[in-house]
């Protein structure tokens, strides 16, 4: 019975591998002409002196409608965290997003020269972004399984996510430590099956297999860990105490 299971899994790896594999060469013919051009962008908003307030003005305009105005996103809705995130991370997000390596329409269009502008403006905004302190009530998931969500992050996770999931400045790795759970595991579903396509190559491959009952327990565990820049209860970014904090952007589907 083993055999047959681990038979059937190794056949359905070769077929996913294949699939994945051409789905890469489809994306990389279609974006070969853009793709060096964005890349020689974004490395050069690394490497720029960021105008904290400019990115104040470009967050007001393009970020707080969906991650609202703390960048905390919205619980259960598909918007993600974005304050705190690491700023290196923010630059090579924005950047796979206007060259259409991952799915998201509105993104796109906020991340294109016509809204965002050049790479001052891009170093702008991830800066900002980046000073944020994060929610203190993020959706953690269940409270069930952490230890066995520990034990998987720690054998699979942390040597890229880090051993608190705090990420990685020079590898531009996310930090994912008290990010929205259902965020999580929208994003591990994604990468899963091909569809966030800047996905890396090693972490696909390792998630295959990896049962329902282990996703919830390592995303939730994820999700409980409590970052070092904390916003205190009660919390409001100052810069926009006047915003209506009740709206909510539609649900992703």
């Amino acid at each position: 019975m083993r055999k047959t299971r681990h038979a059937h899994r190794t056949w359905k790896r070769i077929a996913l591998a294949s699939l994945l594999a051409a789905s890469a060469s489809i994306q990389a013919e279609a974006f070969k002409h853009t793709a060096p051009e964005h890349l020689k962008e974004f490395e050069e908003a690394l490497k720029l002196e960021p105008n904290i307030d400019n990115g104040r003005r470009l967050f007001k305009t393009y970020c707080i409608t969906c991650h609202g105005p703390e960048g905390w996103g919205v619980a259960g809705s598909g918007y993600p965290q974005i304050a705190g995130q690491l700023k290196e991370v923010i630059i090579k997000q924005l950047a796979d997003f206007r060259a259409g390596n991952r799915d998201n329409p509105i993104m796109r269009s906020f991340s294109s020269r016509r809204s965002l502008g050049g790479p001052q403006e891009i170093a702008d905004v991830a800066a900002y972004v980046s000073s944020l302190p994060m929610t203190p009530r993020n959706d953690k998931g269940f409270n069930l399984r952490l230890e066995e969500g520990k034990r998987i992050y720690d054998e699979l996770c942390a040597d890229c996510h880090g051993e608190k999931g705090e990420g990685d400045h020079k590898k531009h790795v996310p930090r994912i430590q008290g990010q929205h759970y259902s965020y999580l595991m929208r994003q591990f579903n994604w990468i899963r099956n091909g569809r966030r396509r800047n996905a890396d190559k090693k972490m696909v491959e390792q998630i295959q297999d990896m049962t329902p009952r282990e996703q919830t327990a390592v995303m939730s565990y994820v999700a409980h860990i409590r970052p070092d820049n904390v916003a205190p209860e009660g919390w409001r970014n100052p810069d926009f105490d006047n915003f209506d904090r009740s709206w909510r952007p539609a649900k992703i589907r």
